[in-house]
């Protein structure tokens, strides 16, 4: 994607030959600055404080945070406790445990010289691997959106709503729930994206719409509560979100949020499609509202809130009572009945187990061993 003209990544391999540099995007949309990362610690450090963020991109991080760790220590001491301490960050994200265990099978039996280059090898792949895979969830998601734009009027946009950031700032390109409509956008078909504001973490408002707007897609910034009266007077046509976690049998684990916006679809007929790469599927899962763990963050994500002031002072300020308990649930399950089909790079299929195991057999079959 671009950034001012630019072709941009979230997370690459610096000049130096060892540092890994990342977008903070605890700082966007007020400014964009580059973060390196020079040690594992400093890694995990940038996946828990979220400035990187998206279940693809905490796995790309990882990656490399494990990379990072053999420079300094290619002991087999050194590879689990880099394992240990990276798995830790972010207990949601089924795309962390996988990266780290391709790492882990990466280097686990290979001499410890050769350790330091296979692990920044495998990483760089890993990042390759994810562009490749949110193009392909791209193409395929293409396919809905001309289909929805074929019964449109000459000019009428295909009106999309989508929650939280899946775009590519929440993967190392691309995006999951955006590049289909970057692809559409790029293709000529006439988009605009009702964007959720996200809160606590406003990640719609300052991700979502940065991105979009830099892009050129015509998008609304919307108060979380919105989606229900557009979708009841027919201003939403699709609702397109990720996800951080999806089990067997097609229950989706996204930012806290999510579920009600697709009680809302199912009320109204509208489709509700979530977008995710296969790593992102959990198949050692089966009910999504029982056995996925949700992360509760910080109660000062709920209490408090970052904006710019007219001088172009960046501040945050307290917006609850002073003396008020507040809760910050960061994720909910929507039950895989209540979406319509799950877009993945193998294909679209319905968010069911026979479904999930039709596109990806060798998986399904070999977490049922």
């Amino acid at each position: 994607m671009k950034i001012d003209g630019k072709a941009t990544r979230t997370i690459w391999f610096a000049d130096d030959g060892k540092t890994v540099e990342v977008i903070d995007q605890t700082k966007l949309p007020f400014a964009l600055e580059i973060l390196p990362l020079g040690t594992v610690e400093d890694a995990a450090r940038a996946i828990e404080t979220m400035v990187v963020r998206g279940a693809p991109l905490i796995g790309a991080t990882a990656a490399y945070g494990m990379a990072l760790a053999m420079a300094e220590d290619a002991s087999d001491d050194a590879l689990g406790a880099a394992y240990t301490r990276l798995m830790r960050t972010r207990p949601t994200a089924v795309n962390l445990r996988w990266a780290l265990d391709e790492m882990m099978a990466a280097l686990r039996n290979r001499p410890r010289e050769d350790r330091v280059a296979a692990a920044y090898a495998r990483a760089a792949e890993i990042c390759d691997e994810d562009v490749e895979i949110n193009s392909r969830i791209g193409r395929n998601g293409l396919e809905i959106i001309r289909q929805i734009a074929a019964t449109k009027q000459p000019g009428e946009p295909v009106n999309v709503l989508t929650h939280c950031n899946a775009g590519w700032l929440a993967t190392v390109d691309w995006g999951t729930a955006t590049a289909p409509v970057y692809m559409a956008h790029d293709e000529g078909i006439p988009m605009h994206v009702w964007v959720d504001e996200t809160r606590p973490r406003n990640q719609g408002a300052a991700l979502t719409a940065y991105e979009l707007g830099h892009h050129g897609v015509p998008h609304t910034v919307i108060p979380d509560n919105t989606g229900g009266h557009l979708m009841q007077h027919g201003q939403v046509d699709l609702v397109i979100t990720g996800t951080d976690r999806t089990t067997a049998t097609g229950d989706v684990c996204n930012k806290i949020g999510t579920y009600l916006k697709a009680l809302a679809a199912a009320d109204n007929d509208v489709p509700f499609y979530v977008t995710l790469p296969s790593p992102t599927i959990d198949f050692t899962l089966s009910d999504g509202v029982a056995e996925i763990p949700i992360e509760q963050r910080s109660g000062d994500e709920v209490s408090h809130m970052t904006g710019v002031t007219e001088a172009g002072d960046v501040v945050t300020v307290d917006i609850v009572a002073k003396g008020s308990p507040v809760a910050n649930y960061a994720f909910d399950v929507t039950p895989g009945r209540l979406v319509t089909g799950l877009i993945t790079e193998a294909g679209v299929c319905p968010a069911t187990r026979e479904g999930i195991a039709a596109l990806f057999p060798d998986r399904a079959k070999g977490d049922d061993a």
